[in-house]
């Protein structure tokens, strides 16, 4: 239960910085008055002050007074939130400083300071017409560690896939006799010698296997594992008893390859890609199998729909609430003019835009806008006040697009079976 609580906390906080990266990823400004300040982790905030006295400096000498004077601001903006930290956090800190335009061309002041949820290696200092947000963009990249081996009548090789990036752990060599002899010696004693050496050859293999994919306190550190080569080697290595079990369980996929050694890891990485892109998708799929089955079952113990979702979220009944992570609803809480009456009504946003251009002031007739926000933010703010646990999914596996045309991309797991009132 703790680990599942740590997890919804940390895909929330996640789903909030790539809310909060893409509209700075939008973001523009005039001149080059929007600065972006990556620290690594281990340097110090008296250096950092120190450079950027003297970018001010340097800033002070800009021809333009207008750019001159939006610079100025940004870095004085950047020193006086820095104050904030007397070190520098374990996993770095990303500042944004700077005045970006909005609608109707009006400039507005921002300041933002980010903790990466991931430790960054790289320092950067920009002045720009935008927000430098590369670094942050690559941390969400999949960094779920694929084990790789690839085995044929030559050798084998063991290798890991972590994100993009590609390492070989381990090449070894053998050279096993063939299936035919060139004389002097019997068939049978042939056929035996033959038969140790890749019984020999299989036993390292499987041995060095859990060497590298599983780990001191006998946990696999991978999350999944490609056996790939040519001949009937994959084969063998799968079914044989000095395989670890730990091992096969993480078997994605078994692939037919022409070469073997760092050409053969290429190939399978090139052959097994589909799988590999549905492999983070897995607890999505899982949560969403169950919510259907509760469905066909016609348990009871389920809800979909925007309006019926939330009003029974508020009754406290809902142990698992699923959202789309995109969906688009607002949540606007109204106030009868006359009476002080408040009412809240969910729009979703073509909705929400072509109420507001009707009547910005009045979405309904003598009723003013007390409060407005975005559902998912609100749902996100307020699940603990309610005892749920909030799963965010996606649209991209069939279950997701399923769960969001069919069902709206909001609904839930009751803890007991419960009718909307």
């Amino acid at each position: 239960m703790l680990k599942e609580f740590c997890e919804e906390n940390e895909d929330l906080e996640i789903w909030k910085i790539r809310k909060l990266l893409k509209k700075l990823k939008e973001s523009r400004g005039n001149g080059t008055s929007m600065i972006s300040l990556i620290i690594p982790p281990g340097d110090q905030v008296g250096k950092i002050n120190k450079m950027l006295s003297e970018e001010y400096s340097t800033a002070s000498n800009i021809k333009s007074r207008v750019n001159r004077l939006s610079v100025l601001s940004a870095i004085i903006s950047t020193q006086q939130r820095l104050k904030l930290y007397t070190k520098i956090p374990e996993n770095g800190l990303i500042l944004y400083c700077g005045t970006v335009l909005e609608e109707g061309n009006k400039e507005k002041k921002v300041t933002y300071d980010i903790e990466p949820f991931k430790p960054i290696n790289t320092s950067l200092y920009l002045c720009d017409n935008k927000f430098h947000t590369e670094i942050l963009f690559s941390l969400f990249e999949n960094d779920d560690k694929i084990g790789f081996i690839i085995v044929d009548g030559k050798g084998a090789l063991f290798g890991i896939l972590k994100g993009n990036r590609k390492d070989i752990l381990q090449k070894i060599s053998v050279d096993l006799p063939k299936k035919h002899g060139r004389g002097g010696q019997s068939a049978m004693r042939f056929s035996r010698i033959r038969l140790e050496k890749r019984f020999i050859f299989m036993k390292k293999v499987a041995e060095m296997a859990n060497q590298y994919f599983i780990q001191e306190d006998q946990k696999t550190e991978i999350k999944g594992l490609i056996i790939a080569g040519s001949g009937e080697f994959k084969n063998e290595l799968n079914s044989s008893d000095m395989f670890d079990s730990r091992l096969q369980a993480k078997i994605i996929q078994i692939i037919d390859i022409a070469y073997g050694g760092e050409t053969g890891f290429n190939q399978a990485i090139e052959m097994c890609s589909s799988k590999l892109e549905n492999l983070k998708f897995v607890k999505e799929k899982k949560i969403l199998n169950n919510y259907f089955e509760e469905i066909s079952r016609n348990s009871g113990k389920f809800v979909f729909g925007i309006e019926e979702t939330v009003e029974i979220l508020m009754s406290g009944v809902i142990e698992k609430l699923i959202c789309w992570e995109n969906l688009g609803h607002w949540r606007f809480l109204l106030s009868n003019t006359k009476t002080g009456t408040e009412i809240v009504k969910f729009y979703s946003e073509e909705e929400k835009n072509l109420k507001e251009n009707e009547n910005s002031a009045h979405i309904l007739p003598d009723f003013e806008v007390k409060r407005k926000e975005s559902l998912i933010e609100w749902l996100i703010d307020n699940r603990k006040n309610f005892g749920s646990q909030l799963v965010l999914v996606s649209d991209k596996t069939p279950e997701g697009n399923q769960f969001v045309k069919g069902f709206g991309g909001l609904g839930g797991i009751l803890r007991y079976s419960m009718e909307p009132s």
